[in-house]
């Protein structure tokens, strides 16, 4: 393809020839190749100018920058954009045709909800008859076929590379989360999306965006860029749920369980095999629990109705769904009930322990085994803890994801969150197959264990080394 045809869109400065026949685009100079446009992104760590030279010296043919290098070589033709993020996501969707405007793109955005609400949605149409991709945190799909993802939502080359791949196979929608750094980054930048779903802001991410405000504004952001004949479905019960849509084009449409909306929701009846709701007058059981798992079905029947699927019929999908995997998972063994579930903020920790106190009995001890990721907002540990102690008979403080921290401080840091009182039915235990363990041999008959943070993560990251760890796995090994 032309370089004129891949950069077509984009207001820029060109220094050479913009015929020159382009093989593949890249971001990063160590894939650089004979043929290749370098776009010169500026990361969080490194800055893709500073490479300029070595990627004209493995073949690019042209070089994308946000200012002109100090050598300039001829036969390379030299592109100067305002953004090279906003840039790179325009060449992307021109490379690879558009795909987003060829299939019904929905996104969904938020802190809690989104991995749970694209699965299902993408069970849904599935069982509705349906060829449906999906772009998640747990796995990308092309109807059944599942495909690695490294990121909630992927860089613009390998988005765009991923929907032309649905729309080849002939998918009708996708069903995509959207990440605030994604936002901010401008990984969607090019794409059409035909609705947009937002689920709630708490308390995640503040070592990227800094500041809540920052945070709120990136979730915005997804809202801000949706057209005007697509729609948008916001949680109301939010307080910023009204905020997300102020200054978007598309058609609001609202959720809730407390006021009046579009769609709206009661809990009829909640226990441990699942719930009961009423949805716009209309009954339908469901195998999700908790109140949390109620906004999440009730999010997926609004964008079933919006995306033109018959109230009656939406109701009968979503009472034949699943929780997604890691998603308050049941294992059971010796008369024990252990819950795995991904909660890894404030607010979804404090979600599942209140639908866990809402159904068990007052016989029935709740033990919770929890730590938080290293190299990440450190400002959450401590009120994790506490969230966790507050909610739990006896908790176990233990590893998550250390990356390149040392796990001991990353418990100092949960620990400075609790009372001595509450210190005192609190076990600090760094393994965390140990901790799992412990908790099992902790509990008696009828009780129940959470194991939180990693839900259906396979792995566990220590000093920048990822080795094989399922909280699943774990919990089953000593409950048999």
């Amino acid at each position: 393809m032309k370089l004129k045809e891949i950069i077509k869109g984009i207001d820029c400065e060109i220094k050479g020839s913009a015929e020159v026949e382009v093989k593949e685009i890249q971001f990063d100079s160590r894939r650089v190749s004979q043929g290749t446009a370098f776009v010169a992104q500026r990361g969080t760590k490194v800055d893709g100018h500073d490479f300029i030279d070595g990627a004209v010296d493995a073949g690019a043919v042209a070089v994308v920058c946000e200012k002109w290098p100090k050598a300039i070589d001829k036969q390379v033709c030299y592109v100067k954009v305002s953004d090279c993020n906003t840039a790179l996501g325009t060449m992307a969707a021109n490379y690879y045709g558009h795909p987003s405007e060829s299939l019904k793109l929905i996104g969904i955005t938020g802190t809690n909800g989104k991995t749970t609400t694209v699965t299902l949605l993408h069970r849904m149409f599935r069982n509705a008859g349906y060829h449906v991709g999906l772009v998640s945190t747990i796995v990308n799909k092309v109807d059944e076929e599942e495909l690695p993802t490294s990121h909630t939502t992927p860089d613009a080359l390998e988005l765009n590379q991923l929907l032309r791949r649905m729309v080849d196979a002939g998918c009708q929608y996708c069903f995509m989360e959207v990440s605030s750094h994604a936002v901010v980054q401008q990984r969607i930048a090019g794409v059409t999306f035909c609705g947009g779903i937002f689920s709630n802001i708490t308390h995640d991410h503040l070592d990227f965006h800094k500041t809540m405000a920052n945070y709120i504004a990136a979730k915005k952001g997804f809202f801000d860029g949706l057209s005007a004949s697509a729609w948008a479905l916001t949680n109301i019960d939010d307080k910023n749920g009204r905020v997300m849509v102020q200054n978007t084009k598309a058609k609001v449409n609202t959720y809730s369980l407390n006021s009046m909306a579009d769609f709206k929701c009661k809990i009829v009846e909640n226990t441990f095999e699942g719930m009961l709701l009423e949805i716009n007058g209309q009954q339908v059981s469901c195998p999700l629990v908790g109140r949390f798992n109620a906004y999440n079905l009730l999010a997926i029947y609004g964008a079933a109705v919006l995306c033109g699927i018959a109230e009656g019929e939406a109701l009968r999908l979503l009472s034949m769904l699943h929780p997604a995997p890691g998603r308050f998972q049941y294992v059971r063994g010796r008369g024990i009930t252990a819950i795995v579930d991904y909660a890894h903020t404030p607010d979804a920790l404090q979600n599942v322990i209140s639908t866990i106190e809402g159904i068990r009995k007052s016989t029935q001890l709740l033990i919770t085994v929890v730590g938080c990721g290293g190299d990440r907002d450190k400002t959450k540990r401590p009120e994790m803890a506490k969230i966790a102690a507050d909610g739990s008979d006896k908790l176990v403080l233990t590893s998550d994801n250390p990356r390149t921290e040392n796990p001991d401080r990353i418990l100092d840091d949960m620990e400075a969150g609790l009372t001595p009182e509450e210190l005192s039915h609190t076990v600090r235990i760094v393994d965390r197959r140990q901790a799992i363990r412990t908790a099992c041999m902790m509990a008696k008959e009828g009780d129940i264990i959470l194991i939180a943070g990693k839900g259906h993560e396979t792995y566990q990251e220590i000093n920048g080394v990822r080795s094989h760890f399922d909280d699943i796995e774990e919990v089953k090994k000593q409950l048999e």
